[in-house]
């Protein structure tokens, strides 16, 4: 028997999704039952304690004999219970400095790191996430700003909605101007952010046709990162090539750039690649886009324009081309900017549910087939005090820790 519990999220401000709701816990344990699940006790989460009782699960406050925690956000340096293993996105894997000091305490705390981003398949495609979410809530909260800045329309914010389903009605009742919207990706974010443009019945177009022509309807187009950025040598390359060489590149966006309204972001940028755009591109007059809605959010990155990120209670504000500064963003000649970084938080019904029909599908099964798959083994970033080998590049970030 292995017994897991669902931890209370604890970072503020508060998170209310779970990886798993009650229904999908009672699917888990009928598929595997040598599974156990304990509910620690939330007045956060979008399922209250009171659904789990109901659903057959203990609720307390002390989960301190469960072997696996599973959460979504990273838990507080106070909060860890030592020896366990746990599930969260601990936002260390790009080294990130503001929580070097929480994988620091999980190797002092001999705890297992199975951090959600590091949940793969064999070819390091990941398996699970929030993606589709994120990308959902950004393309309606950049339809959102659009019309809040030109008083077209004035949609709620999706944290009133009660789910997805909501989410689109209130997109039914809107109208998008004639306007040509730029979207950049492939993976989960750009799907999610493409359903809603899909939904709004928006046609999307090649990228030959919407380089050279007008249109009378609105329309938008979906681009990767060969359509943006080209080789030094001018040659013709593979994607592959690009992510292992980005640096032989350079940018080809403003070509996109002059002819867009709307830019939503939902590529994932990697270390070493072209900027999309600088300051002194934004301020260019061939510079056409005057609202983004940055999915990705890397601050001070590849998009000129994001220079911090917003939030749900505050998402949009402008950026002054001339300055590289902050403005309102009604004021003229301001690029609008929806760059909140918890986009899913804003969904967490959905977002749950479709979490855990992720986790159960890849993960659950794991633990009781031997890891036949590798899936726990690539995923483990601890053991034992000690980094494990595929994340031994992290040696430097924790400092004195031996590697396995």
């Amino acid at each position: 028997m292995i017994k897991f519990a669902l931890i209370k999220e604890r970072k503020t401000p508060p998170d209310r999704r779970v990886v798993f709701s009650p229904k999908k816990l009672q699917e888990i344990v009928q598929k595997f039952p040598e599974a156990s699940f304990k509910i620690e006790s939330s007045e956060f989460r979008i399922f209250k304690d009171s659904e789990y009782e109901e659903a057959g699960f203990q609720v307390s406050k002390d989960i301190s004999d469960c072997e696996v925690l599973l959460g979504v956000k990273e838990v507080p340096i106070e909060n860890l219970i030592p020896n366990k293993k746990y599930f969260f996105f601990s936002h260390t894997i790009k080294k990130q400095p503001y929580n070097r000091d929480l994988l620091k305490a999980i190797l002092k705390n001999n705890i297992e790191l199975y951090d959600h981003e590091t949940i793969t398949k064999a070819n390091g495609n990941r398996l699970i996430g929030f993606g589709r979410y994120a990308g959902l809530v950004g393309a309606y909260n950049g339809f959102r700003a659009l019309g809040l800045r030109d008083s077209l329309y004035d949609l709620p914010k999706v944290e009133a909605l009660a789910d997805l389903k909501s989410v689109l009605k209130e997109l039914d009742k809107i109208k998008i101007p004639i306007i040509k919207i730029l979207l950049t990706g492939s993976g989960k974010v750009a799907h999610g952010a493409k359903e809603i443009l899909d939904h709004l019945k928006i046609k999307q177009v090649i990228v030959s046709e919407y380089l050279e022509n007008e249109f009378q309807e609105p329309v938008y187009c979906l681009i990767d990162v060969l359509d943006y950025n080209i080789h030094n040598s001018g040659k013709n390359t593979t994607n592959s090539h690009f992510y292992k060489h980005p640096e032989e590149y350079q940018s080809n966006f403003m070509r996109f750039a002059a002819v867009s309204d709307i830019f939503i972001a939902g590529h994932f940028y990697g270390d070493g690649a072209p900027v999309f755009f600088t300051q002194q591109d934004a301020n260019s007059n061939k510079f056409k886009i005057n609202l983004i809605a940055d999915i990705s959010c890397d601050i001070n990155g590849p998009i000129a324009s994001t220079i911090r990120a917003s939030t749900i209670a505050d998402p949009i504000y402008g950026y002054d081309p001339k300055t590289g500064k902050e403005v309102g963003f009604k004021e003229k000649g301001a690029i609008t900017v929806m760059a909140v970084d918890n986009l899913p938080c804003e969904l967490p019904k959905d977002a749950s549910e479709g979490f855990g029909l992720m986790f159960m599908e890849y993960v659950i099964p794991a633990f009781f087939n031997g890891d036949k798959d590798g899936i726990l083994e690539r995923a483990r970033m601890t053991k034992d005090g000690k980094l494990t080998a595929r994340f031994n590049y992290l040696q430097d970030y924790v400092g004195n820790t031996a590697i396995i």
